[in-house]
């Protein structure tokens, strides 16, 4: 092979297989060394999986036989640390939880039954309520492409091991954009479904509702595509995942509203910059695109929007055995404001959320797609909760998460899309958000503009110096 297997995607990977340039036990064993090599530096992952290997002769034998089981029979995959795979403990980044998980949740069973090689679990803040990914449990997760620096959170570790090489692709979650911020700071791609359109079902309590939706990462959308393909259907056990159509998909002069700013709120020019060069190449491809505000009254949802954290924290630790001893004093303190909201307050925040629902199903009757930035600042310092400042302005703890919360409370798909470089080299992600059910519409939507700009992956320099060092193949 001309290529070590580490660089392989899942598609690649698949036609090595099949063209017997490689198999499953090879890609495995170099991954574990590899891993062994990086993750030190990196703490993408949490735990590995010991049945890795066997999984890998397994599907060895299927690939042999000419009978694997999917386009992702043998393909490694690294699943978020709030996610239940059988024999692994789930831990929330969390010192109140631990012990093997007895079985897959439905996402994870689905990989399985596909033949993906689990990896292990990845690192996330705990209680996956951060735009950054530490905890106490087990420390910092960095970033690929600059290790003093965040990927982001909360599916931190998840996005660290894909642009690292540390997998080809992996899932986490997407609450309040726990998928598509970290996407767009590591330069992946990151798929946030509709409610239902990936059935949940077996696994943590969901603290964010059914806000918090299965997220899906990869570095190409030849790999983001099969991934989706096989997490998304319905489920019974899941009454959501059973009612929702696929939209249909059109891919010419599509109505594009893109929305560079939310209200007064600032964003780096950087990412503004790279936000108008994709409308560009959307206007290039024939797209009709109007700049605009974001015709959504959001001043409700945003004025509540952390106490859904903080309900659903102290749900969580009215019924987890050990929370109170074991939890990090901040999650404690946020769970004790969570048990003193009013229910009259709680309610009224759902109404608005089904206002909002409402208002965004007019909405998309008016437009195919919404373009915005995934995140209104560049990744910061790896340790730091948040950056304090944007564009000059001081910022509180959401300042950079303003534009994917929305998305997640009206229940919509949304895809982040490599969108450049800064002055630094770091990467730069937009979200592409569609009507609920528009999971084709925008992979479709963003195949398009890949082949405006021939793009590829570039390595972090950090990926390949260790590769280097390691001699990893």
């Amino acid at each position: 092979m001309k290529e070590p297997s580490w660089k392989l995607g899942a598609a690649a990977l698949s036609a090595a297989y099949r063209a017997g340039r490689t198999d499953p036990v090879t890609v495995a064993e170099g991954l574990t060394a590899r891993i062994a090599s990086l993750n030190p530096k990196l703490n993408a992952y949490v735990a590995l999986a010991d049945d890795f290997s066997e999984q890998a002769a397994a599907s060895r034998l299927r690939w042999s036989a000419g009978q694997p089981l999917s386009p992702l029979d043998g393909v490694p995959v690294a699943v978020k640390d709030n996610l239940h795979v059988m024999g692994l403990p789930t831990t929330w980044g969390s010192r109140a939880l631990d012990g093997p998980a007895m079985a897959d949740e439905l996402p994870v069973a689905r990989l399985r039954a596909a033949g993906a090689l689990l990896v292990g679990k990845t690192n996330t803040p705990e209680f996956a309520v951060e735009g950054y990914t530490s905890n106490a449990r087990f420390g910092t997760t960095r970033n690929p492409w600059d290790p003093a620096l965040t990927p982001g959170g909360s599916s931190g570790g998840s996005v660290a091991a894909v642009a690292a090489g540390l997998a080809c692709i992996a899932i986490g979650t997407d609450g309040g954009g726990s998928t598509r911020r970290p996407a767009g700071h590591t330069g992946l791609y990151g798929l946030k479904p509709s409610i239902g359109r990936i059935a949940r079902g077996g696994g943590l309590p969901q603290i964010l509702m059914d806000f918090e939706v299965i997220g899906a990462f990869a570095r190409e959308l030849a790999d983001l595509t099969p991934l989706y393909r096989v997490l998304a259907g319905p489920d019974r056990g899941d009454p959501a995942s059973r009612s929702l159509p696929e939209a249909p998909t059109t891919r010419q002069g599509l109505r594009i509203l893109s929305v560079p700013l939310l209200d007064a709120h600032p964003c780096d020019p950087q990412i503004l910059a790279a936000h108008r060069a994709l409308v560009g190449r959307l206007q290039d491809l024939g797209h009709h695109v109007t700049e605009g505000a974001l015709p959504l009254d959001l001043t409700e949802i945003d004025a509540f929007w952390g106490r859904f954290a903080q309900i659903g924290l102290a749900q969580i630790a009215a019924t987890l055995p050990g929370m109170q001893t074991k939890a990090a004093p901040q999650y404690l303190a946020m769970a004790e404001a969570g048990s003193g909201v009013p229910a009259v307050e709680l309610f009224a925040a759902l109404q608005a959320v089904q206002r909002l629902r409402t208002d965004c199903s007019r909405l998309f009757g008016d437009w195919d797609v919404i373009v915005m930035p995934c995140a209104a600042a560049q990744p910061w310092p790896a340790d730091q909760g948040h950056p304090e400042k944007i564009a000059g302005q001081p910022v509180g703890p959401r300042g950079h998460a303003i534009y994917t919360g929305w998305v997640n409370a009206a229940g919509h798909p949304a895809l982040a899309v490599p969108a450049g470089r800064d002055a630094a080299g770091l990467p730069i992600g937009c979200q592409l958000i569609g009507d609920m059910g528009a999971e084709n519409q925008l992979l479709d939507l963003a195949a398009t503009l890949a082949t405006t700009e021939k793009r590829t992956w570039n390595w972090p320099a950090f990926a390949l110096s260790s590769a280097r060092s390691a001699e990893v193949q």
